[in-house]
């Protein structure tokens, strides 16, 4: 069992940067990383994701160029790097984590999901 727990939400300015962390706990060797979002009304999307080896990553079309995902295995984390941030980035952000492969953008496919941490984004 694999148990996931966001850190690092809060509020910024547009412009300004956050930096999420997700901690997991248990088996997550061969995984993908990932990052999904949920906005008041609106259903969850995906945002991003790293693979096991980290050789491939991806990202949703709104946030490619301004976040990064980064993981590392040995303390079996994994970061989203949020920068130049607006206002419709604000939802609630998820990581998840699961053997997805190349399903990586469907949210029904990730076995582990941790609690959500609010990003809120002021103009």
């Amino acid at each position: 069992q694999v148990q996931l727990a966001e850190s690092g939400g809060g509020l910024v300015q547009a412009g300004g940067s956050l930096r999420l962390s997700c901690a997991a706990s248990g088996r997550t060797f061969n995984m993908y990383a990932s990052w999904f979002r949920q906005a008041p009304g609106k259903e969850r999307e995906f945002v991003a994701a790293i693979s096991w080896s980290s050789s491939r990553a991806y990202y949703g079309d709104s946030v490619k160029g301004r976040f990064t995902i980064s993981r590392d295995n040995g303390e079996n984390t994994w970061a989203l790097q949020m920068n130049s941030l607006k206002p419709e980035d604000t939802a609630v952000y998820y990581c998840a984590a699961g053997l997805v492969n190349s399903a990586y953008v469907r949210r029904g496919e990730y076995d582990y999901w941790g609690q959500g941490t609010q990003v809120t984004v002021s103009s």
